[in-house]
């Protein structure tokens, strides 16, 4: 009975914590103790929290702007756009390798740098904001990328099938429900970057 009581609880633990049980495998067991990755880590965990916040301000002026607040009611419009989210299961792989994670992080970063252009096409009295936070975006992929370099982490590339230039809108309404999901899913993407970030401050 208590055999069976510990492998159930080992099951439970296994499901509650799978998307980042394998953050600590034997690389990162070496990064965990670097003092200028852990300020690498720190530093850009409060760089991501301000790009956050920025994303969510120019999601409360799309809100503001055109009642464009809830995507539940926009999801058939969403599909005929084509917005695809940038992904990020290398960072919850259970295979999971450090180069892989910061890697899509980094390739997410530039996509949304360039996806943001819609967003200021959008919203042209809230420039400086949008151009702010294609700076922010383009500064975090760049610090991403030498901190990989300054590690001797592989670069590693991933296919771009699906996350090609931005659909040419049809109507000033797809154009506002594409900048919607954009921010959108770059909060997203923001969220989960954020998480492991933090998660790996934390070994």
């Amino acid at each position: 009975m208590c055999s069976l009581t510990r492998v159930l609880a080992l099951l439970l633990g296994a499901l509650l914590w799978a998307p980042w049980r394998a953050l600590h495998g034997a690389p990162l067991a070496e990064l965990s103790g670097d003092q200028d990755f852990q300020l690498f880590l720190h530093k850009n965990l409060e760089f991501t929290r301000k790009i956050k916040g920025d994303v969510a301000a120019l999601q409360r002026v799309v809100c503001d702007t055109f009642q464009l607040c809830k995507e539940e009611e926009l999801l058939l419009v969403r599909q005929d756009l084509g917005i695809a989210q940038a992904p990020l299961e290398q960072c919850h792989s259970r295979t999971f390798q450090p180069e892989a994670c910061f890697s899509q992080i980094r390739d997410g970063l530039r996509a949304y740098h360039g996806s943001l252009a819609a967003v200021l096409e959008l919203l042209p009295g809230h420039a400086g904001l949008v151009e702010t936070l294609q700076l922010d975006a383009a500064n975090l992929s760049s610090n991403i990328q030498q901190q990989m370099e300054d590690l001797g982490l592989a670069t590693v590339t991933y296919p771009t099938e699906g996350r090609g230039p931005l659909p040419a809108f049809s109507s000033r309404f797809h154009h506002q429900v594409g900048g919607f999901f954009i921010l959108a899913n770059f909060q997203r993407f923001l969220e989960t970057a954020y998480r492991a970030l933090r998660h790996l401050a934390r070994l």
